[in-house]
């Protein structure tokens, strides 16, 4: 027997003639794992927990001061669509040692169907809604809030206190801006006063460059909206920006920092906001956190010459 045929002779024999076709041993899950991601900030630990995404189809208006196509080519070169703008939903909660803090709570299911998966990745990762003692809110766009409260009205997180920036209270609970509002921005408005009319003298507001919760300071970053507020976190000499919606899309506003983004409601001053925390974050080397930046969604921001560019943190299976 030639050695060829031999080998063919031993494969037939290692494979039973009633075999078949192989087939998996479990049938597809159909869906992700949850979405919950750790690490440490000096001696705080940060529990990053998506709520989803939803995939914005592209129009010519999603970025007012650029050609689509440039949009399209900026998608492309990030290996995404060119038709679509996936955007991801991002929440921390942050474990002080003495506090359990939520910054932002998600669209609460209300926006798509591919979204509001932020309670069932809080109860994948062991935290119980009724433990967060302190809700902190960015700013009051319904992607940020509406998970303060479930479908049926009622609060997602009883016993937390509700904090908030004072710009954006003052902006949002007032009638006469909601009375001026374009009929496209009302939507907004009634989330605002679904989720905060019924607790409002509870709910407590904080002025510009406060320190809301120990360790957890209060960074103007407006532009995006009247208030829209990033965050610092600082322990042990470590810091993190929590920097909300300074960028929405990292392949298109920190590649772009002149772009301007349909969501932001004063785009100039958005744009000024975000170039100076990009050149901040890039200079000082910080952990950067962005609630539209890819899952797990926190890393670093890197400068070559005059462009920035996110640099994601390396998956890291241990605290």
């Amino acid at each position: 027997m030639t050695r060829r045929a031999a080998l063919a002779a031993a494969t037939a024999a290692a494979v039973p003639m009633s075999a078949g076709v192989a087939s998996a041993a479990a049938p597809a899950a159909g869906r992700q794992a949850p979405g919950v991601y750790r690490y440490k900030i000096g001696s705080y630990e940060v529990t990053a927990l998506t709520d989803g995404l939803v995939r914005r189809p592209l129009d010519a208006g999603f970025v007012r001061n650029a050609p689509i196509e440039k949009v399209r080519e900026a998608l492309s070169d990030a290996f995404l669509p060119p038709d679509k703008v996936p955007l991801s939903f991002t929440t921390l909660v942050v474990n002080t040692g003495g506090r359990l803090v939520l910054i932002d709570a998600g669209t609460g299911g209300m926006l798509a169907p591919t979204a509001g998966q932020l309670y069932e990745n809080m109860a994948a990762a062991g935290i119980d809604p009724r433990a967060i003692d302190m809700v902190l809110v960015s700013h009051f766009h319904p992607d940020h809030i509406a998970g303060i409260r479930l479908k049926d009205g009622t609060l997602a997180f009883p016993n937390a206190e509700v904090v908030v920036p004072e710009a954006e209270w003052a902006f949002w609970m007032d009638e006469g801006q909601m009375s001026r509002a374009p009929q496209g921005m009302q939507a907004a408005f009634k989330m605002v006063r679904r989720v905060f009319e019924p607790m409002a003298k509870d709910v407590r507001r904080f002025e510009r460059e406060a320190e809301p919760a120990p360790g957890i300071v209060a960074i103007p970053a407006y532009g995006h909206t009247p208030g829209h507020t990033a965050f610092r976190l600082t322990s042990e000499g470590e810091q993190l920006i929590v920097w909300s919606d300074t960028t929405n899309h990292p392949a298109l506003f920190v590649r772009n920092p002149g772009w301007h983004a349909v969501f932001d409601m004063e785009p100039e001053q958005a744009e000024a906001t975000r170039r100076h925390m990009l050149d901040m974050v890039a200079t000082d080397r910080l952990w950067v956190a962005g609630y539209h930046f890819p899952f797990p969604a926190i890393g670093h921001v890197a400068r070559t010459g005059s462009d920035f560019a996110f640099v994601p943190a390396m998956w890291n299976p241990v605290l």
